[in-house]
């Protein structure tokens, strides 16, 4: 199985909000758009959408951004996924039609395994998945050093 670009957008940007937690400011979207090289309109509609799900505090304005609204130990990844992905069915059987859709039992066994699948995700926070966060931050650019394109 493999995610939308839009839930694994969402991950980085929660992952490098939970590395920087102590952090004091609010985070802005050009921040992260910067230190992972993605689409600021991408990244303007993640946001939005965390905030809706209640995972990001976002404040409006000239002087604005966003943080964290729980604890990273609060933070679910399977409830993420779950709150991202448009779709989490394996396959659809309808386009086009598959002959084999009255008894066909792959279906089933599609299903069972994005179960399994999200089992495991169940099985982790935010928190868990930065608990490296020496190494993972020194993956980070140094933004005070500006970027060669």
């Amino acid at each position: 199985m493999q995610l939308t670009r839009y839930t694994d957008y969402g991950l980085r940007t929660l992952m490098y909000l939970a590395l920087n937690s102590e952090r004091e400011s609010l985070f802005r979207i050009s921040e992260i758009t910067e230190v992972f090289d993605l689409s600021a309109n991408h990244i303007s509609k993640v946001v939005h959408h965390l905030g809706k799900l209640g995972y990001l505090q976002t404040v409006r304005g000239k002087s604005g951004g966003f943080k964290l609204a729980k604890s990273a130990s609060e933070i679910n990844i399977g409830q993420v996924v779950r709150s991202l992905e448009n779709s989490l069915a394996p396959i659809d059987c309808t386009k086009p039609y598959c002959l084999f859709t009255p008894a066909c039992m792959l279906k089933g066994v599609l299903g069972e395994a994005v179960n399994a699948y999200l089992a495991v995700l169940d099985g982790y926070t935010l928190e868990m998945i930065v608990e490296n966060k020496p190494e993972l931050k020194a993956l980070l650019p140094d933004l005070s050093i500006p970027i060669l394109q």
